[in-house]
């Protein structure tokens, strides 16, 4: 159904692979400041050393693979700010610390590049034309390519943008991963309301090797999980968010929430959270993690109950 396989590329073990959780709240839980709307930004300029940091707890917790902090490093978000300049230096500067806490480790740990959406998380609507987001993708793509093991294709909304980001992410030979953020109404549907075989459909082309589902509900991961299987993807699998439901027209601007709130469930603490893993796991997952507000602990949990005789 898909594209020429290109993970023989990637030294990963023959079991679930583990990846690390998430980077934003992390920060600020450390005392990085985010408020602004170039967060992740904002963190490789004033606090290089705790992203590294982050990085270095992850692969201490059993991460098999790290992301990059480059979820916000995007022309619009920085030209806010008057930094599009430094648009270039950001993505290399990321890169960096997670190849310098790969180093600092002594692990094997694999780095995937995060290649996010270009106008806002969970927003198919506000998306754009393939051939306008395109460009925009084939160029973070390529400054990642030469310091990352794959890219990720992370809280894709829709087919459309998840196609753009592949497309661009396939051009630079590294091994392609995508990722599609779910609707907050637990159908299992991409925030576009398209299924995930419909997703998974435009990149049949693609030498795409890994389907997952990110930045949404556990509950959102658990019902589409069948649906990942279903396409015959060589890896598949899930890492969720530990957020109170996102509202459809929720938007960051400024640093500020505009509507609705993006606080904790307070039923998803690290064994709980692993709880909702392990049903990922015997539904078929080899891919689990962690996304917005899962924390080292949340890693190290997965980690000790399913994966300790690694």
């Amino acid at each position: 159904m898909f594209g020429e396989r290109t993970m023989q590329n990637l030294d990963l073990p023959d079991r679930p692979i583990l990846m690390d959780g998430g980077m934003g709240r992390e920060l600020r839980s450390r005392g990085v400041n985010l408020l602004t709307a170039i967060w992740s930004a904002n963190a490789l300029i004033a606090a290089p050393d705790t992203v590294r940091q982050v990085h270095q707890d992850y692969i201490a917790a059993g991460a098999d693979i790290i992301t990059t902090n480059t979820y916000g490093i995007i022309r619009s978000n920085l030209a806010i700010e008057g930094i599009e300049d430094q648009f270039e230096e950001l993505n290399v500067l990321a890169c960096t610390l997670a190849r310098q806490a790969r180093r600092k480790s002594e692990t094997s740990v694999l780095i995937a590049g995060s290649l996010p959406p270009l106008a806002g998380s969970y927003r198919p609507d506000l998306v754009g034309a393939v051939e306008d987001i395109l460009p925009l993708y084939m160029e973070q793509a390529e400054l990642l390519a030469p310091y990352v093991d794959l890219i990720l294709c992370e809280t894709m909304s829709s087919a459309a943008e998840g196609r753009a980001a592949a497309l661009a992410a396939c051009q630079t030979g590294k091994p392609v991963w995508v990722a599609w953020t779910l609707h907050e109404d637990r159908s299992g549907n991409l925030r576009s309301e398209e299924t995930i075989s419909l997703a998974a459909e435009f990149l049949s082309d693609l030498t795409v090797s890994g389907f997952l589902v990110n930045c949404c509900a556990p509950e959102s991961i658990t019902k589409a999980l069948p649906l990942l299987v279903a396409t015959g993807a060589d890896y598949v699998g899930g890492y969720a968010n530990t957020f109170q439901p996102i509202p459809e027209n929720w938007k960051l601007e400024g640093g500020k929430q505009t509507d609705g709130s993006l606080d904790l469930r307070s039923d998803l603490d690290p064994a709980s959270y692993a709880e909702h893993v392990g049903r990922w796991l015997q539904g078929g997952a080899n891919v689990v993690g962690g996304c917005c507000g899962t924390r080292p602990a949340h890693i190290a949990k997965i980690n000790k109950v399913y994966l300790s005789s690694r």
